[in-house]
């Protein structure tokens, strides 16, 4: 039986989707899931790899998104032979990775406003004779 208690009513994006992160699935459930021995769920939280909500009483509940997690450590240790340890570098790489990726578009999408901004605004000489001594200097009379 599934104990669904909701406990955490996220929703949150993936580079794969949406994954429910409600904590709902006890750890007999969750090892089910991902095809593991529940034993093994304790040895990846003790080394870091997943942190699982507790209830009130210290139950762990697992999500989707663990349950993501797991299969994909399983992935990394039985089919391409990558210690825990390997594995809890690739998945801070990832994490890391996930990060950047999303403070670059943050910045993108910065700099495409500033340019729309910039092009709305005209151009401090925008319709006026300039000199072009004012315009352009060579470098060797910059210091002048």
């Amino acid at each position: 039986m599934v104990d669904r208690e909701p406990m955490d009513d996220r929703v949150s994006g993936d580079g794969d989707g949406m994954l429910d992160e409600r904590a709902v699935y006890i750890i007999s459930v969750a090892a089910e899931l991902a095809g593991v021995h529940p034993q093994t769920l304790r040895i990846y939280e003790r080394k870091g790899l997943l942190n699982p909500k507790r209830t009130s009483g210290n139950t762990r509940r697992y999500s989707e998104r663990d349950i993501a997690r797991l299969r994909s450590i399983q992935d990394l240790t039985q089919q391409r032979g990558v210690n825990l340890a390997g594995v809890k570098l690739i998945m801070e790489m990832q994490a890391e990775l996930e990060e950047l990726r999303r403070r670059t578009e943050e910045l993108q999408a910065q700099l495409r406003r500033s340019r729309r901004a910039v092009r709305r605004q005209p151009h401090p000489s925008e319709g006026k004779i300039v000199p072009l001594r004012s315009v352009f200097l060579p470098p060797w009379e910059l210091d002048r």
